[in-house]
């Protein structure tokens, strides 16, 4: 049989792709990551195997996708794109070298889905032309020096909780404190919610998921969200 590694999108279900969906909905066994919404574990068919990943290690979901791979059609189903920060790529690795078939469907991406959802272009002519995006679960290990030179936006996935450390340190090596900035939680979700402030009053987010979105490209939200109210 096979495996399908299949991204979930940003969130709400209706961002899942159409072969996404489909696959969820033929799948034998499905293997989800906590952020995946109940509505799309719910598609799967009546009697599929559903397992939750939240108490596995790497390892052990690298093992569970071999296992049951080998007799059964199994969905892989992680949060926004596979290959985003999502490890897809180690699964996949562990397919090829058990001899696995898989396919990647990919998903759409919190890197711009989050953002835009929130009104955030992530570029925009005159204002950025280039997209930084970095893993944030750990602010102190990062090379915060080399991304307070880079031009254009920030977007740090993982980054709610670190938000306002992260903040401070971009501020030390050389990002003005006035740099618009946004963190914004369970973007794309009916319970959004999106705080727009100066970097330097940045504080970290109250519910995750979360991004910090820091460039001048948040100025730009006022000005459509203006644009969309008066529509």
């Amino acid at each position: 049989m096979s495996v399908a590694l299949v991204g979930a999108g940003p969130g709400d279900p209706e961002l899942i792709t159409v072969r996404g969906l489909a696959r969820v909905r033929a799948a034998e066994v499905l293997v989800y990551d906590r952020l995946v919404t109940p509505a799309l574990v719910d598609e799967t068919p009546q009697g599929a195997l559903r397992v939750a990943r939240d108490e596995l290690t790497q390892d052990e979901v690298n093992a569970l996708l071999v296992e049951h791979g080998r007799r059964s059609f199994v969905v892989r189903l992680k949060g926004g794109d596979p290959f985003v920060f999502g490890r897809g790529g180690e699964e996949a690795l562990a397919l090829a070298e058990a001899g696995v078939p898989f396919e990647l469907v990919p998903g759409v991406s919190s890197i711009a889905a989050v953002p835009g959802s929130a009104l955030v272009p992530v570029t925009h002519r005159g204002v950025s032309q280039a997209v930084t995006a970095f893993a944030a679960h750990d602010v102190e290990s990062l090379d915060v020096a080399a991304l307070a030179r880079v031009p254009g936006t920030l977007v740090a996935f993982m980054g709610g909780a670190g938000a306002k450390r992260l903040a401070q340190r971009l501020i030390e090596h050389g990002k003005p404190a006035s740099t618009p900035a946004a963190v914004i939680s369970r973007g794309t979700l009916p319970d959004e919610e999106v705080v727009v402030s100066p970097l330097g009053a940045v504080s970290a987010a109250n519910r995750t998921p979360a991004l910090l979105v820091v460039g001048e490209v948040v100025a730009v939200r006022e000005a459509l969200a203006l644009r969309a109210s008066a529509a």
